[in-house]
Formats: C-alpha cells, sequence, structure tokens
C-alpha cells in the first residue's frame, strides 16, 4: 500500500514550500514568513526528508527547484490560491488600514495623465499610504520580480518574467498629432500621406526602445517612415510637433486632444491597427493580495473614463 504523504505532512510546510518556490531565495522567504533563515533551512529539510528529493538546489543565482518540486508546486498552488481567497474573503478588506508606502511604475505614454487621477482615488480611499509614481524603466520588470515595484502598467511585454503576472485593463487607441496649421488638412490619414511626412515616437522601455510599434506595423508593408525624432518625455515630443511639420502617434492616454497648438487626425492605415492592450503587471506571489486587487480596480476605473 503506498505511503499517505498527506496524512503525515505539516500543512504549516506548505506555506514554507509555496514561499520558497516563489522567492527562490531563503533570506526573502524567511522575510516573507517573518521568520529566521535557519527555520526556513529547517523546513525545507523537513519537507525534503518527506518528499524524498532535494526540491531546492542551491546556484548562483538562488534556488532552482526540482522537477519534483516543480510538479508539485503547478498540483499544490491552485489550490493554495482558492484557499487564500477563502480565507482573505472572510475578512473584509479596508483601504484605510493601509500604510507605509506603494511604488507604481507607469509607461511615459500614459504616466502624466494618469498620476493626478490615479493619485485622488488611492488617497480617497487609503489616506496614511504614501504613493511613489515611478517612469517605466529598463529596471522595472527587475524591480517587479524582486517586489521592490509592487505594481506596473504598460503595453505587453512578451519577455517578461513568468513570475510575473500580466493583466489587461483597457485598450490603448493611438491617433496623428501635428501642429495646428498643418499642411495636412484632411480628417483622416492613410498610409501613403503619412510617409510624405517626418515621424516622432515616445520611447517606452520594454516596449519600443528601439522600434516604435508603428514603425514596426509600417515596415511590414513595405514602406519606410522617416522616424526623426524620439524622446522619453512626452513634452519633448509635443513642443518638436508643435514646431514642425512632423507627425506623431500618440496614445488616447495623453490626452493631447485638447492640447493648444495641436490637431488630431484618425488612422486610416487598411490592415493595420496600432491600438494595443494596456496591461497591469505585478508578482505571481501578489496575485491574490487585496490590495493589487484593490488598486487593479482603481486603476482599471481610471482608464475606462477616457
Amino acid at each position: 500500500m503506498a505511503k499517505d504523504l498527506f496524512a503525515s505532512l505539516d500543512l504549516n510546510l506548505l506555506r514554507t514550500f509555496i514561499v520558497l518556490n516563489q522567492e527562490r531565495n531563503m533570506r526573502k522567504a524567511a522575510g516573507r514568513l517573518f521568520v529566521s533563515q535557519p527555520a526556513v533551512s529547517k523546513a525545507l529539510q523537513r519537507l525534503r526528508n518527506h518528499f524524498d528529493d532535494e526540491l531546492f538546489v542551491k546556484t548562483h543565482q538562488g534556488l532552482r527547484a526540482t522537477e519534483k518540486a516543480n510538479q508539485l508546486a503547478e498540483s499544490i498552488g491552485p489550490i493554495i490560491d482558492d484557499l487564500a481567497v477563502a480565507i482573505n474573503h472572510s475578512s473584509e478588506f479596508d483601504p484605510r488600514q493601509l500604510g507605509g508606502t506603494i511604488k507604481i511604475a507607469i509607461s511615459p505614454f500614459f504616466l502624466t495623465s494618469v498620476a493626478s487621477k490615479l493619485f485622488a482615488a488611492i488617497r480617497h480611499d487609503a489616506p496614511d499610504l504614501q504613493v511613489q509614481l515611478l517612469n517605466w524603466s529598463k529596471s522595472t520588470l527587475k524591480d517587479i520580480t524582486n517586489d521592490d515595484v509592487q505594481f506596473g502598467l504598460s503595453y505587453p511585454i512578451s519577455y517578461a518574467p513568468k513570475e510575473i503576472i500580466q493583466k489587461k485593463v483597457a485598450e490603448d487607441h493611438f491617433k496623428a498629432y501635428v501642429r495646428h496649421d498643418h499642411p495636412f488638412e484632411k480628417d483622416v490619414l492613410n498610409v501613403e500621406d503619412a510617409m510624405k511626412f517626418e515621424l516622432a515616437t515616445l520611447i517606452a522601455a520594454d516596449w519600443n526602445l528601439n522600434q516604435s510599434n508603428a514603425e514596426i506595423e509600417i515596415r511590414e508593408q513595405g514602406y519606410i517612415p522617416k522616424i526623426v525624432f524620439r524622446s522619453e518625455l512626452p513634452s519633448a515630443v509635443i513642443e518638436v510637433v508643435k514646431n514642425s511639420d512632423i507627425l506623431f502617434p500618440g496614445s488616447q492616454f495623453l490626452e493631447l486632444d485638447s492640447e493648444a497648438g495641436l490637431r488630431a487626425i484618425e488612422l486610416d492605415f487598411d490592415n493595420l491597427s496600432f491600438n494595443t492592450d494596456l496591461n497591469a503587471f505585478y508578482h505571481h506571489k501578489n496575485r491574490n493580495s487585496m490590495t493589487i486587487r484593490w488598486l487593479e480596480k482603481k486603476m482599471n476605473g481610471i482608464l475606462k473614463g477616457y
């Protein structure tokens, strides 16, 4: 008869196993569990004895899960998730009790327009919570993985680490923006007309650092766009466009339709679409965090207002 591993297992060890699997680091796991590193090491040894497997092996980068550990995590993870949801929902979440600091990284395409609304929404519910809004940078994915940044907002990133969850919260719509007295007078811009003008783009780390989305789409149609100006600062792009004949494919979240000195033009590039999803980013271990769910709901509400 097979050994009943469940009956003889101290269920407290499962919490340690899940956290170790998420963190792959003894020190960080101990911090999350509010215990010492020797206590985590002792618990891991008990887990190894119980499952007759090393489970986690030390490497230069941290801990590497064995095949057995990966199988356990895949099987146990959903059950622990359901348990966490049930327990968290058993007590009412009150954001007014939140304190400390929360760091949120946002793409430059919409940081300026979203910042004030998001801060007001958070402060209304959680007056004691300090908010740090950061520009999404080349280190943001790593910062979210290390839990140095708790929440992010950007366009889809195909190479994001598996520890990071991406979840659609809105869809972005792009238009072409030109100076008010631009020589192109039509209300709709096709690709042939667009190629007659130089283009400016806004740089967003992890999304269009080397090439803009518009440039990639246009090249796939056999055209060569004339990209003459790129910047991480929306204000810099806007000023250049206001003082030249340059076109700027801009996000609706930049709120440029009412910008003095600019005119919006709809894009009609045949089968090309510049619309794209807007995703929330957070660490997998925070997927059941009531704070993250509350923040995601706030962000969703703000973006739907556009």
